[in-house]
């Protein structure tokens, strides 16, 4: 068995506790951390991040194996496991000495949102679990501009084989909407914490949605980013970094061979607000036959934006359509359009809450269905 972690890891107990109204609920009891406690009794086997077992999904750098690193939202990392303990171990970048990333554990189908604590953590999943078979995922719902995460490894009783991937594949562009930022209230309401606080990518109308469709997905977003004007003194527009791992730091160029999916929304508009009608139409038209070559098979669906007031929802009725329009005229007939229904502005800063990703992921679910005949 491969020497432990060293000791100056803080470890944080998520455990299954009693059975409400038939469905296992997951709490997170022991809210103080603890130093790493010992696993010699436990026969635990250290799998580091490079083992074959361990399934990724998103953007990733493989640069080093052994500690690949991520910056985007949704970024996943699944493992199947047997034993009644599975640890899971993360490095955090604590950007400006300060940062902590917020990532969603999923064990077994439940999700709970736990955030960092230290520069490495021991995140201990499950206490006396059932013996048998169980299913963990690790799911980044902070964005890049929090920092990055690294996986260092699994340690428990033993890896299984993964089973295989969904075989449809979606891709979500977009801005701070897509993030899921300003969305999960359950824990520091809004105006308190710090911005991040209330992060949630994986109930973000696009996982949500990904999940309903069962398909893979990629959250390609960054809060604040327009298709050619961003907010908040950003210097980077979306088609600048949308060929890179770290989107936020325009870093480090992505291959596009390693993910090709069948379906892309975009949903972009939102931070450009109402512009001249054909500089945008000509920027978006631009924008996308620059990704038809990065992707020649896939459907694009082109979004209205959730938060849009009454008068950006008719410009972008009106541009998206004629961008639509365009496409198909010169030969491209995977270009579609959708309108959200109604606006969803109950979170913070008038983003959309959890409960509205819901709602916003349902239209959409139902409008790719329709689309892509699944």
């Amino acid at each position: 068995m491969n020497k432990p972690e060293c000791c100056y890891v803080t470890s944080l107990y998520l455990v299954p506790t009693k059975l409400v109204k038939h469905s296992l609920v997951l709490i997170f009891p022991l809210l103080c951390f603890f130093s790493l406690r010992s696993t010699a009794q436990r026969n635990l086997t250290f799998y580091p991040a490079d083992h074959s077992c361990i399934q990724f999904t998103g953007r990733i750098d493989f640069s080093n194996p052994k500690l690949p690193r991520f910056w985007q939202p949704g970024v996943s990392i699944k493992v199947q496991f047997t034993g009644s303990y599975c640890d899971v171990i993360v490095n955090d970048e604590v950007l400006w000495g300060k940062n902590q990333n917020y990532i969603e554990v999923v064990l077994d189908g439940h999700p709970i949102r736990v955030q960092t604590k230290g520069k490495r953590d021991t995140i201990a999943v499950g206490q006396k679990l059932s013996i048998g078979k169980h299913t963990l995922e690790i799911y980044k719902n902070t964005e890049a501009n929090i920092g990055y995460l690294e996986l260092v490894g699994f340690r428990c009783e033993a890896l299984l084989e993964p089973t295989p991937k969904p075989v449809r594949k979606m891709e979500c562009i977009g801005n701070s909407i897509t993030c899921g930022t300003g969305s999960d209230l359950s824990a520091i309401p809004c105006g308190k914490g710090v911005w991040h606080d209330q992060h949630n990518a994986y109930m973000s109308y696009a996982a949500i949605t990904a999940r309903d469709l069962n398909a893979q997905s990629h959250l390609s977003a960054v809060s604040g980013i327009g298709l050619m004007r961003s907010c908040c003194n950003m210097d980077i527009i979306m088609p600048q970094v949308f060929d890179k791992v770290s989107m936020r730091d325009d870093t480090i160029a992505w291959d596009f061979n390693l993910y090709q999916p069948d379906v892309v929304t975009i949903c972009l508009g939102q931070n450009d607000g109402v512009q001249d009608s054909a500089a945008f139409c000509n920027k978006y038209v631009s924008f996308l036959k620059t990704l038809r070559d990065h992707y020649p098979a896939a459907n694009f669906i082109l979004l209205s934006s959730p938060m849009a007031d009454e008068t950006l929802k008719v410009f972008m009725k009106k541009t998206l359509s004629a961008v639509a329009l365009k496409m198909q005229h010169e030969g491209d007939t995977n270009v579609h359009t959708y309108f959200f229904a109604r606006s969803y502005t109950s979170g913070c800063d008038y983003h959309p809450t959890v409960e509205e990703h819901k709602l916003i992921a349902a239209e959409l679910t139902e409008a790719a269905r329709k689309i892509m005949h699944w």
